[in-house]
């Protein structure tokens, strides 16, 4: 049994792939599936704003899918879905993402930096490798391994040092881990006195609707499985998005800094693909509905409630995780 983690050479292909090549593959694949109509007008602009980029690479696409025969010039200003010198009607109707069978919310192109893929990655290697040990990051090898400078790997590192996930000694290597129960309890401890406090300066600043749509979000996860990003989006509304206006910046960074308990919760999720708990849901529900009802007291006394609740849920997960097998780690890994 391993851990799903994207691998470095997945991330390699995707800081190398370049926009207007997902924008013709996008368009590609729809064409060949015949999912828009003969006829149909393709013009730069429509097409950039859907894609959420600039003209540039909606263009290099456009004369790509048109040198494979896919779509045909028109009127000198655009593209038409036909064949070169057939003749069809002209359809001018709005390019939206229900008319090319598109998801409503998923991000049709990637407009991260390669740099930014890293970061996310290296945090998904490191995060999963403390829960099974102390390991030390080669900075060189790491840089080989996602094809991209040692400078910038360097610099993701110091980040994920800001979060907890990674340390390095003057004159010494990166080590991250191992994480134990001692310093599990140690973070619950900490957001246990800071989260409570902090939201009770905060709840009056919480806007209805965001506070109304995360309740709704948090009802609907119940019984689902959910993915990592999901389920660290879930945590960080609750322990970081909700506390954040209380103004206290010193206090978010130290609660940034104990990022642990939600390290195990999202490896133990991930590793054996069974639904969130029911009951941690229905606690952050509860969190919501006194911030709705306006009682700060009682909004901080249940989110106290949870974090106590939290730490034993997480102890309970990291025992399970310490009797698998440890996960294949990249080749900048190497145990301490």
């Amino acid at each position: 049994m391993t851990i799903r983690m994207k691998s470095a050479q997945a991330v390699k292909e995707e800081t190398g792939s370049a926009r207007y090549e997902v924008i013709r593959q996008v368009l590609h694949n729809i064409l060949l599936q015949q999912r828009i109509p003969q006829g149909l007008v393709l013009l730069e602009g429509p097409l950039a704003q859907l894609f959420g980029t600039s003209r540039v690479p909606v263009r290099r696409a456009l004369s790509l899918l048109h040198e494979e025969g896919l779509i045909a010039r028109f009127e000198g200003r655009g593209f038409i879905v036909a064949q070169d010198a057939e003749t069809v009607e002209p359809i001018r109707i709005a390019l939206t993402r229900e008319l090319f069978g598109l998801d409503e919310q998923q991000a049709l192109v990637d407009t991260r930096s390669s740099g930014e893929k890293v970061l996310e990655n290296l945090q998904i290697v490191l995060s999963t490798a403390m829960v099974f040990g102390c390991y030390q990051v080669d900075e060189q090898k790491a840089a080989q391994h996602y094809n991209i400078s040692r400078s910038v790997i360097r610099e993701s590192l110091m980040r994920l040092r800001d979060k907890g996930l990674v340390e390095k000694e003057p004159y010494s290597q990166w080590l991250t881990g191992p994480l134990t129960a001692r310093e599990i309890a140690d973070h619950f401890e900490i957001r246990a006195s800071l989260e409570p406090t902090a939201l009770r300066k905060a709840g009056q600043h919480l806007a209805v609707d965001w506070l109304t749509a995360s309740l709704e979000k948090t009802q609907r996860y119940k019984g689902k499985q959910l993915t990592a990003a999901e389920l660290e989006w879930l945590e960080e509304d609750l322990h970081v998005r909700c506390l954040e206006p209380a103004g206290n910046k010193l206090m978010m960074q130290i609660l940034r800094q104990n990022q642990s308990p939600f390290i195990v919760t999202r490896i133990f999720y991930d590793l054996l693909a069974i639904p969130v708990e029911t009951a941690m849901l229905e606690e952050h529900c509860l969190v919501y509905e006194m911030l709705l009802k306006g009682n700060w007291d009682l909004a901080a006394a249940c989110l106290r409630d949870h974090l106590e609740r939290a730490q034993l849920r997480t102890l309970q997960r990291l025992k399970v995780l310490s009797v698998l097998p440890v996960p294949e780690l990249p080749d900048f890994m190497e145990p301490h």
